[in-house]
């Protein structure tokens, strides 16, 4: 029993070590700030074709629509710039990518749908937040799964 806890602590210890290194790289950083930008330029994308749309069908369907134009060229601009990647086959990185976009959706349809319905709050205020709270999910899935 002893051995598996200290073989336990001795990986805690491992992984600890290993993003202590990662934090510290400069070029990590960089990635991080790469993918806010290209984040950033999607949030305009999505916002934008989310009050377009939502004046023509309801408010959930033009937010699924609207995500999927902005995560179609987050795709694209985070292969190129963000990631650099010059690997792998890139319909199976943009289907690792709409998977990983696929699940913070359902945490921005959440957000979204609670902000909205529950909260009382203006849909494009909502959607902005909604946004934002999925960022994290999506970076870390996409650089450790679509993009690796």
């Amino acid at each position: 029993m002893e051995e598996g806890v200290e073989s336990a602590a001795v990986r805690a210890r491992g992984h600890a070590r290993r993003f202590n290194l990662a934090v510290r790289h400069p070029d990590n950083w960089m990635q991080v700030l790469r993918f806010c930008i290209v984040g950033g330029m999607g949030y305009v994308v999505n916002l934008v074709a989310f009050l377009i749309a939502d004046r023509r069908m309801p408010y959930t369907l033009a937010f699924v629509l609207a995500f999927i134009l902005a995560a179609t060229s987050n795709f694209v601009w985070n292969r190129l710039w963000t990631f650099r990647v010059s690997h792998g086959v890139p319909h199976h990185q943009y289907v690792r990518f709409l998977t990983v976009s696929a699940m913070a959706l359902c945490l921005d349809l959440g957000v979204l749908r609670a902000l909205v319905e529950a909260g009382g709050m203006a849909k494009v205020t909502a959607a902005a937040i909604a946004i934002l709270v999925a960022t994290p999910v999506s970076f870390l899935g996409n650089k450790l799964w679509t993009f690796q």
